[in-house]
């Protein structure tokens, strides 16, 4: 036999022989998320009992520590994991202690990212969930509620950054002060660039509109400084608009800029934030993306300044998934994870050229970038390879990083050798992420086939179908719940309406009618288009779900016109 046909033949056995371990009956896969729920119940309990009322837990000395403003911060971001894992009751007595004890109105200087991200977007997220756990809201949920009334307190608080030359933010706020004095004008672009999916739900649910605009300008401003080559730095003056740090790539200090694109242009209707996602994929493919890696370079002349894959554009598959990108989605995520099967972790920094950890950032913080991408292109493929990976990353992280009470950061990948924090968004994202992979039947899952008919002072809507976009932090946003507070369609939804059904003008004639209806009481004899399936909403941006997928999910090809939907009134 051929030399050639040898090692085709022996790459075939290896692909069946990977292929075949990575089948999952469904009682393993029900025992790997009870697994991760005990994970996330152990350290949750840990933090509880250990470290409140301070933000976060430190698991080798068992203690608490204040990182990011004093917040008992984990508590906020885990609020809606309890409820992600049904643990109804204990949601609704921290819902009921948070409202008790957050105080805006301390002096203190906070983060303006990470309050938004961790702090605004946890609290919408919870009062969006509020309602199935048996929480008492008021008659006008989701446009009212106690919970949602903190989160605009806390956006309102961040706000006063935003009050630039450029409209970019500052990076830090005092809460009672405003914008400290000695404050530097230089942030990251992910500082920027990251505010349009909280701050656009705050919009849409209270008809306060400062938040979107704000948000917006914010974008628009970063867009307007793109190098000639259509390239971003990572570090930018909110005044003078002049760069100040000229590396860009998909990682730290960009990354989520990036990704709030792509969400926020989902869940508002935007397409004009698709289309500078899109745009700037084309300059990412030409000058960043090197054989399946993501590279850094200098902005202005697209050369590789440093060949480092960093821990945290391991979101990078996961958010191509959502725009149809699957094959390469997989090939990143494929190369990402031989990096886990090589050091039981991701590192921070990884040098691609030499195969090995970049000296000085050696740690793993528990991030949750990889376990993202995996529980997104497994619900996009339902390719159980992924399921082994999801598998590989809990038995890593509970074998190496569990404690007397809790889990802990790596401080050396390359030992495992061990940090003494564990991270809010441990419990907020890691384990999120990790337990959705293994939980087929959860209702963040649905595909719009089912909801339930919400009347609002606005009128009727539908929510739970499903379409849920997840924030950064991994605190997911009902799409249809936006669509409760408002008189009238956007017009934004509209233009990308037409967009998307290929200006189908009897589709969009459904869309209108039931968007400016006060009198429908159930959609039993329609479908809800507000509410589409969530491989539905990405199929249309590109390649990833055809025909035979539509047909598989039992969806008409002419959804909205002759099709069905379940929904339950209250």
């Amino acid at each position: 036999m051929e030399k050639g046909m040898w090692l085709r033949l022996f790459s075939f056995l290896f692909i069946f022989l990977t292929y075949s371990e990575s089948l999952f009956s469904n009682d393993e896969i029900i025992s790997y998320r009870e697994r991760v729920r005990k994970m996330f119940q152990f350290s949750y309990e840990g933090y509880l009992n250990h470290a409140y009322p301070y933000d976060e837990l430190q698991p080798l000395t068992c203690d608490g520590v204040d990182t990011w403003g004093s917040y008992s911060l984990t508590l906020i971001d885990a609020l809606d994991t309890l409820a992600v894992m049904g643990n109804y009751t204990e949601f609704n007595r921290v819902s009921g202690l948070l409202l008790d004890t957050l105080d805006f109105d301390e002096d203190i200087n906070v983060s303006v990212f990470e309050t938004n991200i961790r702090v605004v977007g946890g609290l919408i997220s919870a009062h969006l969930m509020s309602r199935d756990t048996g929480f008492q809201v008021s008659d006008n949920w989701p446009c009212e509620g106690p919970l949602l009334d903190l989160a605009e307190q806390a956006a309102k608080k961040i706000l006063a950054a935003f009050d630039t030359k450029t409209g970019m933010p500052y990076g830090t706020v005092n809460l009672m002060y405003g914008v400290p004095k000695d404050e530097t004008p230089v942030t990251c672009t992910a500082g920027v660039g990251t505010f349009i999916v909280e701050f656009g739900t705050l919009s849409r649910l209270t008809g306060n509109s400062i938040f979107e605009n704000a948000a917006i300008k914010a974008l628009e401003a970063l867009w307007d400084r793109r190098s000639e080559i259509g390239l971003v730095g990572n570090h930018i003056s909110v005044q003078s608009g002049k760069w100040t740090a000229i590396d860009g790539g998909i990682g730290a200090g960009i990354d989520s800029y990036f990704e709030y694109l792509v969400k926020g242009g989902l869940l508002l209707g935007n397409s004009r934030l698709l289309d500078m996602f899109h745009e700037y994929e084309k300059v990412i493919e030409t000058f960043i993306k090197k054989d399946d890696w993501y590279m850094w370079v200098n902005m202005n002349k697209g050369t590789v300044t440093a060949p480092v894959f960093q821990s945290l554009e391991a979101f990078w598959p996961g958010l191509q998934s959502m725009v149809g990108k699957i094959d390469d989605a997989m090939k990143s995520l494929h190369n990402y994870y031989q990096v886990w099967q090589q050091l039981g972790f991701l590192p921070e920094f990884y040098n691609i050229i030499h195969g090995k950890v970049v000296d000085k950032r050696y740690g793993y913080p528990l991030r949750p970038e990889l376990a993202e991408s995996i529980m997104y292109l497994y619900r996009a493929t339902k390719d159980p390879f992924l399921l082994q990976m999801g598998r590989d990353m809990l038995e890593s992280i509970e074998k190496v990083a569990k404690t007397s009470c809790g889990y802990t950061s790596i401080k050396d990948v390359r030992t495992h050798k061990l940090d003494n924090r564990m991270e809010s968004f441990f419990l907020s994202e890691t384990t999120k992420y990790l337990y959705l992979l293994f939980d087929e039947d959860n209702k963040i899952h649905r595909t719009g086939g089912s909801g339930d008919v919400v009347q609002t002072n606005h009128g009727t809507c539908v929510v739970n179908a499903g379409g849920y976009i997840f924030n950064t932090e991994a605190h997911p946003i009902d799409i249809g719940a936006l669509d409760c507070c408002k008189k009238q369609p956007a017009q934004d939804e509209i233009e990308l309406a037409f967009k998307v059904f290929k200006n189908n003008k009897k589709r969009l004639h459904f869309l209108e009618q039931y968007a400016n209806s006060d009198t429908h009481n159930s959609l039993s004899t329609v479908y809800n288009c507000s509410a589409r399936p969530f491989h539905s909403r990405l199929s249309i941006l590109g390649e990833m779900f055809e025909e035979e997928e539509i047909k598989i999910a039992k969806l008409p090809q002419n959804t909205c016109e002759d099709s069905t939907v379940t929904v339950t009134q209250p």
